[in-house]
């Protein structure tokens, strides 16, 4: 293969290192785009490595603008507009692949280099992480050593050549990448964009349909993380580590809904903590929804400085604009509280709603429960938590499906199996049937400490559904069925996990499970430095920072003697190329440049423009024969730069001796 590319044209190696490029900027982008993108960007490149493979001439105008057209079309018809951030990326991502299809000229490649280093950047508009991070560095390493074989004409480069430079040329720019990073001023991300509806994401919503959390428990990606500042490095009893997100009370049958407004928590109805308060700093990944993952009940606001937020009456914290960022918070949480004790009649209407004509077993249980316990509602409440106990009921996140809208009665007579959304959404319907106000609460329960870092790590798989439940003079009460069913799920946090795919099981019997473990611990625990240092690195950072440095008095002053250096950086990089230019750094080219500058102080004219051999036949014409040194000198020089080197070729060095010793001939 080595050889295969040492003998390959110069051309033809240049066009498959540019395609290679293209391919690497374009893989990050895979995982985002519609299905139809991927395979025409695909399609695009095979057709146009075949054509360099088989020397065929490169596709014409009318069918690139063809092709052109098309893909616009096809943009404005999957996104209804041809701009914005979506459908601007697939715009960019398809004219930087069709433009593979006109590279005549060195501008034209020049273009496919600049519009990568624009596609790259738009990959931070997905996301964020550490991983893409990482494709996007290795992308634009392949860019700048296209970019510097782009600007070596002469020769034949190696790869390895080209990788070396352009690595050097990264490390060179990293310190004031850093510089620019840390002390330049902080706003809002570009990528934090408003989510779209269309994308699909991943993570609990302002909704719930009777199955949704069991598919969210397949999927263990990171949710957020926390630390815990108790004393010795404790953390809170496990099974009362409940994470509040959407509380959910509206119900038509199959879909629990949040309800129709967000009115702030009145005074009167303030939670009261009891006991020591538990402080923690939680990380939030990003879901595209307004709501905020707290540790239930943390009843003061958050400290999160620059943004605004609100609780609701039911405990629930939302921000004013949509977490489309990593977002670290530092709040603290009563594990044990009381809150709601006096609610009206009207306010506790919504919370016993049920659809009309739908679970009457389960309504009929409930009237006989009551009429059993008459108006003590916690014996009906333990009287339910005693059936699932004993009534054979079975936790699984394959539960059997039901097609019938009546899927509480199906649960508690039919079915006796489900997950943790099937088990709270009919033991609020069986509360609410007895007249009990109930409702559904949805968020993150129990993960596992990370033993690297010593985060506490909540993933999506910890996703979890539980009920409150009002009684009077009481308030609002947590009452969690599942534990009745499958007590290992909150008490030890056994968590039932999908069945292995056949890549697990294969890196499993590779490397060991305990292995397997370590190594994702020890990549959270890189992932969590890197949302805490970069993405997190916000303007009270910054401030800290240049305080330590003492910089932090006048930081306009600082902030423009940063830039002014900078400029001046740059026109001194800006003016030491022009003197490279003008005394040119490549060796042969100076020694022509000097060789040159000779021959028309000696009366050749047009020296500086004329080519090698043009040149050799000007000094016969102008000496004769006396010149016969200098045209065979002017035509190693020739050969040494174009043609292939052997044994016989004399050294560049050897060429610099010659040329001090012609005997050059004498003007008239």
């Amino acid at each position: 293969m080595k050889q295969y590319l040492t003998t390959m044209p110069r051309e033809t190696r240049d066009t498959l290192l540019v395609l290679g490029v293209v391919i690497l900027v374009l893989l990050p982008h895979l995982a985002f785009l519609p299905w139809w993108v991927s395979a025409l960007a695909l399609l695009i490149l095979t057709w146009r490595l075949g054509t360099v493979l088989r020397g065929q001439a490169l596709p014409r105008k009318w069918l690139l603008n063809t092709l052109l057209v098309l893909a616009v079309a096809a943009t404005a018809l999957q996104y209804r507009t041809i701009v914005g951030p979506e459908a601007g990326v697939v715009l960019i991502l398809l004219l930087l692949v069709l433009k593979t299809l006109e590279v005549r000229a060195r501008r034209d490649a020049m273009v496919i280099f600049f519009l990568g280093f624009f596609t790259l950047l738009t990959l931070f508009l997905q996301s964020q992480s550490l991983l893409m991070a990482c494709a996007m560095l290795l992308a634009a390493w392949g860019l700048l050593a296209a970019l510097v074989n782009a600007h070596m004409p002469a020769g034949y480069p190696s790869l390895g050549q080209l990788l070396r430079t352009s690595g050097l040329l990264m490390l060179l720019g990293a310190p004031v990448m850093l510089v620019l990073f840390l002390s330049f001023p902080r706003f809002g991300p570009l990528w934090g964009l408003p989510a779209q509806e269309s994308k699909a994401r991943t993570g609990l919503g302002n909704q719930i349909t009777v199955g949704q959390v069991a598919e969210l428990a397949q999927d263990f990606s990171v949710a957020l993380r926390v630390r815990f500042a108790l004393p010795d490095g404790q953390t809170p009893p496990q099974h009362l580590l409940y994470f509040r997100g959407p509380v959910l009370s509206h119900f038509d049958g199959r879909q629990w809904q949040t309800g129709s407004d967000e009115a702030p928590m009145h005074p009167s109805q303030q939670a009261t903590g009891l006991g020591q308060a538990v402080p923690y700093e939680l990380t939030l990944e990003p879901h595209h929804q307004r709501w905020l993952l707290t540790l239930d009940a943390t009843l003061q606001q958050p400290d999160m400085p620059r943004r605004r937020m609100l609780q609701t009456s039911d405990l629930q914290w939302l921000a004013w604009r949509p977490i489309t960022d990593v977002l670290r918070y530092q709040a603290q949480a009563h594990l044990h509280f009381v809150y709601g004790q006096q609610l009206s009649a009207w306010q506790r209407k919504p919370y016993l709603q049920l659809p009309a004509d739908l679970n009457p077993r389960t309504l009929a249980w409930a009237q006989q429960l009551r009429a059993q316990h008459g108006a003590d509602d916690m014996a009906i409440i333990q009287a339910a938590l005693t059936q699932l106990r004993q009534g054979g009921y079975t936790y699984t996140l394959s539960p059997t499906v039901v097609s019938s809208p009546h899927t509480a009665d199906a649960f508690w007579f039919d079915t006796r199996d489900g997950f943790c959304e099937h088990i709270s959404s009919a033991f609020a319907v069986l509360m609410r049937a007895a007249g009990i106000p109930a409702r559904l609460v949805t968020g993150y329960q129990g993960g596992e400490r990370n033993p690297v870092d010593g985060l506490w790590t909540v993933r999506q798989s910890d996703a979890h559904a539980w009920t409150e439940v009002w009684l009077p003079n009481e308030g609002w009460l947590r009452i969690d069925p599942t534990t009745a069913v499958a007590p290992s799920r909150t008490e030890q946090l056994q968590r039932l996990s999908p069945p292995a795919t056949p890549l697990n099981q294969a890196m499993g019997r590779v490397m060991g499970w305990d292995a397997m473990q370590q190594l994702r611990a020890q990549w959270e625990a890189i992932n969590h430095r890197w949302n805490d240092w970069v993405l997190n690195y916000t303007r009270g950072d910054q401030a800290q920072l240049l305080q330590r440095l003492q910089l932090s008095q006048n930081l306009a002053v600082t902030l423009a003697t940063a830039l002014g250096c900078g400029m001046a950086l740059l026109l001194a990089w800006l003016g030491l190329q022009r003197w490279r230019q003008h005394y040119i750094a490549d060796p042969w080219q100076r020694l022509m440049h000097r060789a040159r500058r000779r021959l028309a102080q000696a009366g050749i004219a047009h020296a500086d423009s004329l080519g090698l051999q043009a040149l050799a036949r000007a000094v016969q014409a102008q000496w004769g024969d006396d010149s016969r040194p200098l045209q065979q000198w002017l035509q190693q020089m020739e050969q040494w730069r174009y043609a292939p080197h052997d044994a016989q070729t004399p050294s560049l060095r050897t060429l610099q001796r010659h040329y001090r010793a012609l005997i050059w001939p004498r003007t008239s």
